[in-house]
């Protein structure tokens, strides 16, 4: 697997491959709050056109983009599934890893951005910043209201939803830009 230091994505299949409990050689790809990802991993350029981890090599098979892994283990090792048994289930899984990957990632890469990265000359965008903390809070209230009295997102069992969904959910947190106390479910979860 080849893994970037801070890639939450990267993180989404190494909690995967743990919970299938699938043995793999992590390769640590370079990474500095100056340069980022450059120069790219040659091997990560070899196997991924958009030239990002994760990038998991299995033998003949190279598979790139955290969902396209998801399925992939998935299918590999079917056991433990981190995937409802049924059509509705999946579906619904499917969605909720989409939507922390495409719709809260968004906000959140803003707050990365903003927090994390060193201040561009003109300095930090306290309206960016406001803007995504205040779309997070809708996604909080709005994810809290999805979990319901669920124990997991997709039913009775720890899925991929719960993976990406927590990944992104913790490094908000981290961030300063957590879910609310009033949404009880979802800190609970």
């Amino acid at each position: 697997l080849y893994s970037g230091p801070l890639s939450l994505f990267t993180a989404k299949v190494r909690i995967a491959l743990d919970e299938k409990q699938i043995a793999y050689e992590r390769v640590e790809v370079g990474w500095s709050l100056a340069s980022r990802y450059e120069p790219h991993h040659p091997a990560v350029v070899r196997h991924n056109p958009k030239q990002q981890v994760p990038v998991l090599v299995d033998g003949d098979v190279a598979v790139y983009d955290s969902t396209l892994i998801f399925e992939y283990l998935e299918e590999r090792r079917p056991e433990p599934s981190l995937m409802p048994s049924d059509v509705a289930g999946r579906a619904r899984c499917r969605r909720l890893e989409a939507y922390a990957d495409e719709i809260f990632f968004q906000p959140l890469w803003s707050v990365v951005e903003e927090v994390l990265y060193p201040a561009p000359p003109a300095g930090r965008d306290a309206a960016r910043l406001a803007s995504a903390r205040a779309q997070l809070a809708s996604h909080y209230a709005w994810l809290d209201a999805e979990l319901g009295d669920r124990t997991w997102f997709c039913g009775d069992a720890f899925s991929f939803a719960d993976v990406a969904l927590f990944v992104m959910i913790r490094a908000a947190s981290g961030l300063g830009a957590g879910p609310a106390a009033e949404q009880t479910r979802l800190t609970a979860w």
